[in-house]
């Protein structure tokens, strides 16, 4: 089974719908193997976003910096989800970056709607509720980041039977 790391951003947090969004993966058959509630360091972030995904690399110090900035408003959740080709299943809920573009039934798109626009016009990071890892080797340095073996967990879930060949 694949893994994949999720991270519910301030704004989830501090609008109260973690659970609802949980609850969306849980009901796709997504297992959360592990949790935990944190207020990241300036260099575990740096090391998400730049070690791993090379944001100021690819959009620029300004962009990071504002990122950055929104990030540290308050608490995250991250979580760690394994099933079937979990990655691009979480990707696909997930929606797209911008919340002016994710399509509706998406978390973005049911739950954001900033443009990336108004955010660089007023200096704002964009508000979109989640981070999902882009692919499954990305997910694998980034729950190798977030998590130490120790937190995360093993065990059958009732749907499994639906998930494995039959012998």
């Amino acid at each position: 089974m694949e893994k994949t790391l999720v991270i519910m951003k301030p704004d989830a947090v501090q609008r109260g719908i973690v659970g609802e969004i949980i609850s969306r993966f849980e009901k796709v058959g997504l297992k959360i193997v592990g949790t935990k509630m944190l207020q990241p360091s300036y260099d575990q972030y740096f090391h998400h976003y730049e070690n791993i995904g090379k944001l100021i690399s690819r959009r620029g110090q300004k962009t990071f910096d504002v990122t950055l900035t929104m990030m540290k408003q308050g608490p995250v959740i991250a979580f760690v989800l394994e099933g079937v080709e979990a990655a691009g299943l979480v990707r696909k809920m997930v929606g797209a970056t911008e919340p002016k573009s994710a399509l509706p039934g998406t978390i973005r798109g049911d739950y954001s709607h900033m443009s990336y626009g108004h955010a660089d016009a007023n200096e704002l990071g964009i508000p979109n509720i989640v981070h999902a890892s882009g692919d499954a080797q990305e997910a694998e340095l980034e729950i190798a980041h977030w998590f130490s073996e120790n937190e995360l967990f093993s065990y059958d879930a009732v749907h499994t039977k639906f998930t494995q060949p039959t012998k």
